[in-house]
């Protein structure tokens, strides 16, 4: 009988949170055709930083934030753009409050701390949610498109897009940007690459 009140308040607890990422996911329909290219993020400045400018080149998409446990990771995440920028790989950080309140930066300051702090001087966009109701649509899209596993749980999330704005593979925060999983596959993804 305890067993069974154990396993019951277990599902009430979690069963709320089921619902409500169901809701949120279900509240945002994108059409099936939709690629990473339809989404643009706002840089620091208010500019928009347009997917689709990085059509034929391999994307790493990285939700970022300076106060983290894994921000060493920003200076792994600039030596993959330096090892692999000249053969198609753009990588870009996403700042973002959203895990902890791990990223108490302004917009203006993130870019310029990263590159002090890590020697990071990959694009980085304006602070962004990237879960939740007021998540970006961009990441809206992409727990849809690959599954709801696939979604930022922490910082550091990161999403490879291919050239012509699929989601091809994606990481979860603890896999170190320079591990064999991640190079592994930009390698392989940038030999498909479209020759210039």
């Amino acid at each position: 009988m305890m067993i069974r009140l154990a396993i019951l308040a277990a599902l009430m607890i979690c069963l709320p949170a089921a619902v409500s990422t169901t809701a949120a996911e279900t509240a945002h329909p994108v059409p099936s055709s939709t690629t990473a290219h339809d989404f643009s993020f706002k840089m620091p400045e208010g500019e928009p930083l347009r997917l689709s400018d990085y059509a034929g080149k391999l994307v790493l998409l990285v939700n970022t934030a300076t106060a983290c446990g894994f921000s060493g990771q920003l200076g792994a995440l600039q030596t993959l753009a330096d090892s692999y920028g000249d053969r198609g790989l753009v990588v870009i950080g996403v700042p973002s409050n959203d895990f902890g309140g791990q990223e108490p930066r302004k917009d203006s300051d993130i870019a310029g701390y990263c590159e002090a702090a890590y020697g990071a001087t990959f694009p980085m966009t304006a602070k962004t949610h990237v879960k939740g109701d007021d998540a970006h649509p961009f990441y809206v899209w992409a727990a849809d498109a690959l599954d709801v596993t696939a979604r930022p749980l922490w910082n550091f999330h990161k999403y490879l897009i291919g050239p012509d704005g699929k989601l091809v593979a994606w990481f979860a925060t603890p896999t170190p940007p320079m591990s064999d999983d991640v190079t592994s596959e930009i390698e392989r993804r940038l030999q498909d690459l479209p020759k210039s």
